[in-house]
């Protein structure tokens, strides 16, 4: 009864995932931006001037794939690069104005369609919901911590 259990939870959060992934993208398209793209301009507009290891770390995405998505969003002059006055080989991340007015645009559009997506599900639901997310997310972290203590044995 657990395994059923768990291959429900597990497949409904993959499922709504990918589903909204598809929705974001489609709805995206538009403003010429993907959803990878989105989350690391709107962490930047969030945090101007940070560096690319610790962009990394707060949009979860490894070195190799934040560079591909820094590359084009600064051949879309979205964001430009500029050397750390502390650390030559490092780079410090800024939004251009351009950057700064796609995220204007593109944010109460977002709030829409999220809107959109809860809709009919009352509040208190939806406070639940995220508490449960929150903590299987918590339980998660716990069991890969387990296994990378047991990886290092």
């Amino acid at each position: 009864m657990i395994t059923s259990l768990d291959k429900s939870i597990g497949m409904s959060i993959n499922y709504v995932n990918k589903k909204i992934q598809r929705y974001l993208s489609i709805n995206l398209e538009k403003y010429d931006i993907t959803t990878e793209q989105w989350a690391v301009l709107l962490k930047l507009v969030e945090k101007e001037g940070i560096n690319q290891k610790l962009l990394s770390k707060e949009v979860e995405k490894d070195q190799a794939t934040l560079t591909r998505i820094l590359d084009i969003l600064e051949r879309k002059s979205l964001i430009i690069r500029k050397k750390s006055p502390e650390d030559r080989r490092a780079f410090l991340i800024y939004t251009t104005d351009k950057g700064k007015e796609l995220k204007e645009e593109v944010y109460p559009f977002i709030e829409k369609l999220f809107k959109n997506m809860i809709f009919g599900i009352p509040k208190d639901q939806l406070d639940l919901f995220v508490d449960v997310l929150s903590k299987i997310n918590e339980n998660t972290c716990t069991e890969e911590q387990k296994i990378k203590q047991c990886n290092k044995k």
